[in-house]
């Protein structure tokens, strides 16, 4: 499904719901499953990622040797590699879509069979699939290294209670998506875990079993795309029940960072209101270690609006649903801003200078749904682009483009003519 997109014709001024946080979601699936329950309709509700575990989970881990397809759903892949190795009497294959092959895995293996796991890769090592017989796990004091994706350190959080003792985990190299691991953290204490957390080690015990707890809150990465839709038409957008306070996600920043790309937020009863003012920075510079997801939106937004930004902390945005970061230079060159790419792979720069083009951008999205929903916008500045394999967004935000429509932006099929317009 490929769409030719239209600016709204009026000043924008909409409304929109938010899917339910997928990185809680995911947890709240995973820990719930472990407390007996696979009832957490909110989560469920999600998305397609969280629809995939949640039918694997509500189905039962495989003790035949079958096989497990997560599809494209890395956080699935990674949760259900660490569940499946510390459950007795497990044995199954974990596989997925032709990308999710090519996403390593060797870190969050190497532990687990540190503690005991039996795992083989049946395909090149350090990825998947996974032929895995679950058994006891020992516990005990592991090191793993968490440059490359918080979510291994999540995985492990998350099966300790299965362990035979209690888990040391002590992170290595510069820790990606920190907030991600306090998120599960504050979960599982909700759920009666032990937990003691600081930047250098997480330790759990679980020493009365897990409760299971209904949770749920809108998604903070998927508002990061309003936040870009208001900056670039300069309208007025209210997300209904969105809040920073008491939030578990980190990406509830991305509201002081579009503060500086001149979006404030009020919050009231309602949510979130974000307006535009002609107050923005000459430039943007910020570490998105901790907050990776919110880069396709604000790489987008600066290109969109002339403000040189310099983003350091990505290293792992090559690993994602494609490289994000060669996507986004790729895509960005359409538009005639030559991004670069520095710093051994992890700072994304530009100096605000453009060259020209000749053409209507037609732009790819890897199969990967931030990129569709970033690069949405750019209509605002350039009616009539096209956006490939938009149907993508359903990985996180299935009705994205149905909103995108109540916002005033205008849907057409690519091979429909383009409007004339009178002279």
């Amino acid at each position: 499904m490929d769409y030719r997109i239209f600016p709204p014709e009026e000043i924008l001024e909409t409304t929109v719901s938010l899917p339910p946080s997928k990185s809680i979601g995911a947890r709240a699936l995973v820990l719930n499953y472990l407390a007996g329950s696979t009832d957490n309709t909110d989560a469920v509700a999600c998305c397609d990622d969280t629809r995939t575990l949640a039918a694997i989970l509500a189905e039962g881990l495989p003790t035949d040797g079958s096989t497990i397809d997560v599809g494209p759903a890395g956080t699935a892949m990674r949760f259900l590699t660490a569940l499946c190795a510390a459950s007795q009497g497990v044995d199954c294959t974990i596989t997925g879509s032709e990308r999710m092959l090519k996403r390593p895995i060797a870190p969050l293996v190497h532990v687990l069979r540190m503690l005991g796991a039996d795992i083989e890769y049946v395909g090149a090592d350090g990825f998947p699939p996974l032929r895995i017989k679950g058994r006891r796990l020992s516990g005990g004091s592991v090191d793993i290294d968490a440059s490359e994706s918080s979510q291994y350190v999540s995985a492990l959080m998350m099966a300790a209670p299965l362990l035979d003792a209690p888990l040391t985990i002590r992170l290595l190299g510069n820790v990606q998506s920190m907030p991600y691991i306090s998120m599960t953290a504050q979960m599982m204490r909700k759920r009666g875990v032990v937990v003691d957390f600081d930047r250098d080690k997480v330790e759990i015990s679980c020493p009365n079993g897990l409760r299971a707890v209904a949770e749920a809150e809108p998604d903070w990465s998927a508002a990061a795309f309003w936040y870009e839709i208001a900056a670039v038409t300069a309208g007025w957008v209210t997300i209904s029940g969105l809040y920073k306070d008491g939030s578990l996600q980190g990406d509830s920043q991305v509201a002081a960072l579009f503060e500086r790309l001149g979006v404030l937020t009020e919050y009231t009863e309602e949510g979130a209101e974000l307006s535009a003012t002609p107050d923005l920075y000459n430039s943007l510079d910020a570490d998105l270690t901790d907050m990776p997801d919110a880069v396709p939106a604000l790489v987008v937004t600066c290109c969109l609006v002339g403000i040189p930004f310099r983003l350091s902390g990505l290293g792992a945005l090559h690993h994602k649903e494609c490289d994000r970061l060669e996507a986004l230079k790729a895509e960005m060159a359409k538009l005639g801003c030559m991004l670069e790419i520095e710093g051994y792979g992890t700072i994304l720069s530009w100096d605000g200078r453009r060259v020209p083009v000749s053409s209507l951008p037609v732009f790819d999205t890897y199969a990967d749904h931030r990129m569709a929903m970033a690069l949405a916008p750019v209509a605002v500045f350039v009616p009539g682009i096209v956006v490939r394999d938009a149907g993508v967004v359903s990985k996180s935000y299935p009705d994205f483009w149905t909103q995108f429509q109540a916002a005033g932006f205008r849907l057409a099929d690519p091979a429909e003519p383009m409007p004339t317009v009178e002279e």
